[in-house]
């Protein structure tokens, strides 16, 4: 595993490779999007014969009742309502798994090149596989998702470095969880259409530009540092560049891990939270109609109903009901230098989906313009700094294609001095190995988070 940790830096140290060069890489994404058929339509519920709205249910479905549903849900705090809104009903475990393989002593991620009907640029870099149960069990009665195998079998094809079940939007899904995996192989893995080998280096240089790396692919890169726990931080200290970074890995602070711990266990133990579902008619400020469903408040999302075409899926031809977006979301983590050490700030984020109460969640996370606080002071602090002196990742990434339509948000690492917020209760700073003991475990981190996780860099060595 020792040598894994070394090869996966000099991986991450690397934009350029044998396999392929950043401008081949642009040629071939810029080839997928001019020939690759995408018809994206949007029609009305009367229009489409698969999906529908049930009155009986107050919610919408489809004729196999399978893939997902969209119901009305009321979530309370201690017996106070937070928020009633439409929200997706998925109760299946999907697989999000990246094939990484040494070639010519580097090593590589297998990505997929994927367009979604929901992107606003049509292709995105995604995972090697993204599938949803319904997908792998064929339900649509489309193909079998591309390399199923090699994660069902993961443990005869390689070494798994990261495996862990974790949670999708609780904004928008309701205890929706995806199995993020990445597997280290030596064997001949084939190249279907549509992939390519990169290294860890072109990923992140990829990450830097707008929506072209897609959610599946940060949320799984976000846990591939956790081969680092309980390595011997000596053996690696040669392959950093960022000393505060490095010492962040690798503290050995077991009381600050206990203190996070304790936040998640606290509010889960003493907080009174209920969730019920409801009919959507029943939702007060929404809307159903036949052009779906509406708020008429300033909600981030409405719901509308897509005609889709796309070239090269399992399934090519097929209506779905999409989360519209409305606005775009901000999430910010804030991060600072502490004794030679880099820190983060998180802080407790329930939300009215999320699988068990709450997760650490971004220094910052708003939804939408509606949901700014003038009184937060951590968002009067990135207001003050917003002019990207100190931001270390300033982009605009895309949510998932899948259930959302041109959804995005603006994801920012901003510097700050230690002593320039005050610490709210539900706020921690925290090292990166503590980060990555939460990681470790399901449900702990949520996607948010783990987002802006995935898109860390350190400068490279002059």
């Amino acid at each position: 595993m020792l040598s894994v940790a070394n090869k996966l830096l000099d991986s991450w140290n690397r934009d350029e490779s044998p396999v392929a060069d950043m401008d081949s890489i642009f040629a071939w994404i810029e080839e997928l999007n001019g020939s690759t058929h995408v018809k994206i339509e949007e029609i009305p519920f009367s229009k489409g014969d698969f999906w529908f709205y049930d009155k009986t249910r107050g919610e919408i479905t489809n004729k196999k009742k399978k893939f997902f549903s969209v119901k009305g849900l009321s979530y309370r705090i201690d017996d106070k309502i937070i928020a009633e809104q439409p929200i997706i009903v998925q109760d299946e475990i999907g697989f999000l798994g990246i094939i990484v393989k040494e070639i010519d002593g580097i090593l590589h991620f297998l990505m997929q090149a994927k367009i979604e009907p929901g992107n606003l640029n049509g292709v995105q870099i995604s995972p090697t596989i993204q599938a949803t149960r319904s997908n792998f069990t064929r339900i649509h009665g489309g193909q079998m998702p591309l390399y199923f195998d090699w994660f069902k079998e993961s443990k005869k094809h390689g070494i798994i470095l990261y495996d862990q079940i974790q949670s999708e939007q609780g904004s928008r899904f309701f205890g929706k969880r995806n199995r993020n995996i990445i597997l280290l192989t030596s064997e001949d893995v084939p190249v279907f259409p549509n992939y390519k080998w990169l290294t860890l280096g072109q990923i992140k240089k990829l990450m830097k530009i707008n929506n072209l790396i897609n959610m599946d692919t940060r949320t799984v890169l976000s846990g591939i540092l956790t081969i680092f726990n309980g390595l011997n931080e000596k053996l690696l200290e040669n392959d950093f560049h960022d000393d505060a970074f490095f010492h962040s890995i690798f503290q050995k602070d077991i009381e600050l891990r206990k203190i996070a711990f304790s936040m998640l266990n606290n509010y889960k133990m003493y907080k009174d939270i209920t969730k019920e579902f409801m009919s959507l008619e029943d939702l007060p400020d929404w809307t159903v109609d036949n052009n779906g469903v509406t708020s008429a408040k300033q909600a981030d999302f409405d719901i509308r109903y897509y005609a889709i075409e796309i070239e090269g899926r399992e399934t090519q031809i097929w209506t779905q009901p999409l989360f519209k977006a409305k606005s775009t979301a901000l999430f910010v983590l804030f991060t600072c230098v502490d004794n030679g050490v880099r820190k983060f700030l998180i802080s407790l984020r329930p939300e009215i989906g999320c699988f068990d109460k709450v997760e650490f969640g971004p220094s910052i996370q708003i939804a939408n313009s509606a949901d700014y606080d003038g009184n937060d002071a951590a968002y009067r602090l990135f207001c003050e700094n917003d002019k990207g002196k100190h931001f270390l990742v300033d982009v605009v990434l895309s949510e998932e294609g899948g259930r959302f339509y041109h959804e995005q948000n603006r994801n920012v690492i901003a510097e700050i001095e230690k002593d320039e917020l005050p610490l709210s209760d539900d706020s921690l700073w925290v090292d990166y190995a503590t980060l990555n003991a939460l990681i470790s475990n399901n449900n702990l981190l949520n996607i948010q988070l783990r987002n802006l996780l995935s898109l860390l860099d350190w400068p490279k060595e002059e």
